[in-house]
């Protein structure tokens, strides 16, 4: 299997979620990681939210991969999010995003954290798969998208 594909079940894939900013954006994920991997809501939003305040984490072309370290990470977890309605993510080509990658890595994994980025962003950055992702019907479909090799 993938490295995407490891830390990406599809019950943490999420479809036209109704969300209107980034703060609810991350709230949604917080509640998805609480109930599906056992990480405190309150604990994904801050180390989401305190890694934004950095720099965004928008790509561009509509794609966002906001992520993080956290003590309560004990291995690498992912979630796929596309939103109903673009959301406003400071990206720099100053559009709005609607495929978002979350990725959450314990604190101390460096390594295994920039492989899984930059898999992310090879695989965004093909124009046929943003358009693929925007158009599956189904969670399948999208872990598909995101783990071919």
């Amino acid at each position: 299997m993938s490295l995407i594909g490891e830390i990406l079940p599809l019950s943490h894939i999420v479809l036209d979620l109704e969300v209107s900013s980034k703060k609810r954006l991350f709230e949604q994920a917080g509640l998805l990681l609480e109930n599906e991997a056992g990480l405190p809501r309150a604990d994904v939003f801050d180390c989401l939210f305190a890694r934004e305040k950095l720099g965004t984490t928008g790509l561009g072309q509509g794609v966002a991969i906001p992520h993080g370290r956290h003590a309560c990470v004990k291995k690498a977890v992912g979630v796929f999010v596309r939103t109903a309605e673009p959301v406003a993510f400071d990206a720099p080509d100053g559009k709005p995003v609607s495929l978002i990658f979350i990725l959450l890595v314990p604190e101390n994994a460096t390594g295994e954290h920039l492989e899984v980025l930059s898999k992310l962003a090879g695989r965004f950055s093909q124009k046929s798969v943003r358009e693929a992702l925007m158009s599956a019907a189904t969670a399948e479909e999208v872990h598909r998208l995101l783990t071919e090799e």
